[in-house]
């Protein structure tokens, strides 16, 4: 599926939650279905800047060109954000992740329902996740 597919898809399976006390619980579920981060990965370099709460993303590039992350969070719903985001680009082209537009964060109201320091740190999260792919894609062209 592509970027947009997926946006797509998550707006979708949002349309269906009207109360936002269903969302925050849907999204506190997806952060459950994230694989275990390796403690050894919780590093200082792993970690995102601007965050309220401690959020560790990595990424490498598989061997087909594409980028698969890992993330973890140590507060319940950032690390729901964070497994919507992953969802998103995981295993997607770096060119893709870096040109993309996270419209589902505006479509399904995170964004408007978040406190300020979160927001801030949702958009730390996209930084980073950009960062990553323009790094790969530097690498890619050398």
């Amino acid at each position: 599926m592509t970027i947009n597919e997926i946006q797509d898809e998550i707006i979708e399976e949002f349309s269906g939650l009207d109360d936002w006390m269903d969302r925050y619980a849907y999204i506190i579920d997806l952060g459950n279905t994230l694989p275990e981060y390796p403690e050894s990965g919780k590093t200082p370099s792993h970690l995102i800047e601007g965050c309220q709460s401690r959020v560790w993303i990595d990424a490498e590039k598989k061997e087909n060109g594409k980028i698969h992350f890992q993330a973890d969070s140590d507060a319940l719903i950032v690390k729901g954000i964070v497994a919507l985001l992953l969802r998103v680009v995981n295993d997607q082209k770096p060119s893709d992740i870096a040109s993309a537009d996270f419209y589902f964060i505006d479509k399904i109201g995170l964004s408007e329902h978040l406190s300020p320091t979160r927001s801030n740190g949702l958009v730390a999260m996209v930084k980073q996740i950009r960062n990553y792919a323009r790094a790969f894609e530097i690498l890619e062209h050398k």
